[in-house]
């Protein structure tokens, strides 16, 4: 079997964060096209963008249960899912769409499980799973929301990865203005207070939330790069393992 690369897309990348429902479907075209020239191995989270963070937010989610929230938030995030899997498909690759609602159970809005097994025998088919930020069912609290940088740092450790690439809207980690070639626990309490918030309506953390379980993943003993999936070409190298961003790893 090939590489294992997992790619997270974020949700900044793909909508506008500011208007509901709003995709950039230029910015998934281009997007698609790089992942697509590297699909073999290749599993994809992307963010819930404005598609999941607003009508989150109008439900109070993850706050309080509210079954027309999480019917609402699922159906509204699976729109942006399928631009995504029909403009994979159109670039050349073999998406399929995996929901985190039907797959994914929390525990106090941390992943317990997810049903890996089907997605790594697609990918020892050829196929590319796509799955995305979502509501999910929670042992605790009824329900929750599973971001894809959770997402991210699980599968990665279940499937093995070999390649983790978090695509942004921003160069990588930036501290007093310059982008951080590597980032380790040993450093992070000096950088956080500077690190910025997501732009537009997030409900999952933003940066320091994605820097957090990327960390978690380091100490598995499995390096990631958050890089600038806006700026052409650069998806393309990181799912290579070339270095185009922040690499995430463990304090040596």
């Amino acid at each position: 079997m090939s590489m294992i690369k997992i790619l997270k897309i974020g949700g900044s990348v793909l909508t506008d964060k500011n208007r509901p429902a709003c995709a950039r479907t230029e910015e998934i075209e281009r997007v698609t096209r790089e992942a697509a020239a590297s699909s073999s191995g290749l599993v994809i989270v992307h963010g819930a963008g404005s598609f999941g963070h607003i009508p989150a937010k109008k439900y109070g989610l993850p706050e309080k249960f509210d079954p027309e929230g999480l019917r609402e938030t699922h159906t509204s995030v699976v729109r942006l899912n399928e631009l995504v899997v029909s403009a994979l498909s159109r670039a050349g690759a073999d998406p399929v769409p995996v929901h985190p609602l039907s797959c994914v159970l929390l525990r106090g809005g941390r992943i317990e499980t997810v049903c890996t097994e089907p997605i790594s025998e697609m990918v020892k088919r050829g196929l590319v799973p796509v799955l995305h930020g979502d509501v999910a069912m929670d042992a605790l609290r009824g329900s929750g929301i599973v971001s894809g940088d959770q997402l991210v740092s699980y599968l990665a450790r279940a499937l093995c990865a070999d390649v983790v690439a978090v695509g942004t809207d921003v160069d990588g980690v930036i501290f007093n203005g310059i982008v951080l070639p590597r980032v380790t626990r040993a450093n992070l309490s000096m950088i956080t207070g500077s690190l910025g918030e997501s732009t537009g309506v997030d409900v999952t953390g933003g940066m320091k939330g994605k820097l957090l379980e990327l960390l978690d993943l380091a100490d598995a003993g499995i390096v990631s790069e958050i890089f600038n999936a806006r700026i052409e070409g650069r998806l393309e190298k990181a799912l290579k393992g070339e270095s185009v961003g922040t690499k995430v790893g463990r304090t040596d």
